[in-house]
């Protein structure tokens, strides 16, 4: 055990916050798919095998402690923005509105967060922005390996609807052969920092539009706009 992980999370229980969630997203660098935050409560000092930063992680080590972090855990969720609401808002709003959802999404109300290197303005609940949070923080650690196992799954997925792109391989990453677009069935994702048009799976297939679905027996939510406002309803005060 490093109980080092684990100082964050003591802090803030020793001001008085019982539960004490970390939060991460995953798919800001690719040029495909979603961005996707997880937001994780933990058991504090929980022993949980494996765990680490999700980067020096192989799949098959993520996804066997994601099965960890989801039995063990108090509550997780997740929730993805869609490449249309990438293009719409950019990628630091659509950081902020997939933070939001997933801590809304919480099965217990958060009373205090853990974010790796960024606050979450929209939830209003007192929190700290862990600079390298998902090196050295447990609940940081276990939120980025969770939304980035969910966001592999949602990758495969789409390559077994939109084939031809590579996108298990990928995960979306700059690719130096674009696959010829075809129809609806692909759409571009910009960026403002590349300022170039990349071909990138669509969200739009009917299922992945419901506002919530079921993955493997999970629940991974899809933050949507209403009119000019975010989507995502705001915790209780």
């Amino acid at each position: 055990m490093r109980p080092q992980l684990w100082k964050f999370e003591r802090r803030a229980q020793a001001m008085g916050y019982e539960f004490v969630a970390g939060v991460d997203e995953v798919g800001m660098g690719p040029l495909a798919g979603p961005v996707v935050a997880g937001a994780v409560v933990l058991q504090l000092g929980d022993r949980i095998p494996g765990l680490n930063d999700s980067k020096l992680m192989t799949a098959d080590e993520r996804e066997r402690v994601d099965r960890i972090i989801r039995r063990r855990a108090v509550a997780v969720s997740l929730c993805a923005v869609d490449h249309t609401q990438v293009n719409r808002l950019g990628l630091y709003k659509a950081r902020m509105l997939a933070h939001a959802g997933a801590v809304a999404g919480l099965s217990v109300k958060a009373q205090y967060l853990l974010v790796d290197a960024f606050d979450v303005p929209d939830a209003h609940v007192p929190q700290l922005a862990v600079v390298r949070g998902d090196k050295i923080c447990a609940s940081i650690m276990a939120a980025s390996i969770v939304a980035k196992v969910a966001r592999d799954e949602a990758m495969i997925e789409y390559d077994r609807l939109y084939p031809g792109w590579d996108l298990p391989t990928t995960r979306g990453t700059p690719l130096r052969r674009i696959a010829p677009r075809s129809g609806d069935s692909a759409q571009a994702r910009f960026t403002g920092r590349l300022g170039r048009r990349f071909a990138s799976p669509s969200w739009s297939d009917s299922r992945a539009r419901a506002r919530g679905r079921t993955r493997r027996g999970r629940l991974f939510a899809v933050a949507r706009l209403r009119g000019r406002r975010r989507g995502v309803p705001r915790p209780p005060r």
